[in-house]
């Protein structure tokens, strides 16, 4: 089975992971919140800096790196972001609540990741890791290329 899911709207991303911890009894603090919300409303994945950038702009004071990337760990630990290795760079998960494994459609136009879920790519994935004899803990697919609309203006 395959799911393809556009990248929600800010709010409302944002909305389901503080309903996700609530329902869970994570603690929400106000720097975690502070960068969800600025993870939530971008209209591209951000670096750890970008994020710290912006999280200083709005804070209106300069802010410790460690504060953010604690944020960036809680939020990857449970499963509310994904890291984009190739770019070093975080993006809201589109699928809260059920284990899943990651496949993003990164536009190298827009800066833009899009989540799929694919069921039938992820057995021949973990199958292919088994013939070689290696045992996956975290499975992270990353396809460059360009958006639907990326795609249509050029």
């Amino acid at each position: 089975m395959m799911a393809r899911h556009a990248r929600a709207g800010g709010t409302a991303w944002v909305a389901e992971v503080e309903r996700a911890c609530a329902a869970q009894g994570l603690q929400l603090t106000a720097a975690r919140r502070s960068v969800l919300d600025i993870l939530g409303h971008s209209r591209a994945a951000l670096g750890a800096y970008a994020i710290l950038d912006a999280l200083a702009r709005k804070e209106g004071k300069p802010v410790a790196p460690p504060t953010v990337y604690r944020a960036l760990e809680f939020l990857l630990e449970h499963g509310f972001l994904h890291k984009i290795e190739s770019r070093n760079a975080y993006a809201p998960c589109e699928h809260i609540g059920h284990t899943h494994q990651g496949m993003l459609l990164l536009c190298e136009k827009c800066g833009r990741s899009n989540e799929i879920e694919d069921d039938e790519v992820t057995l021949l994935l973990t199958r292919a890791a088994e013939r070689a004899g290696f045992a996956p803990h975290r499975q992270m697919v990353e396809m460059q290329g360009l958006c639907q609309a990326c795609a249509k203006a050029a």
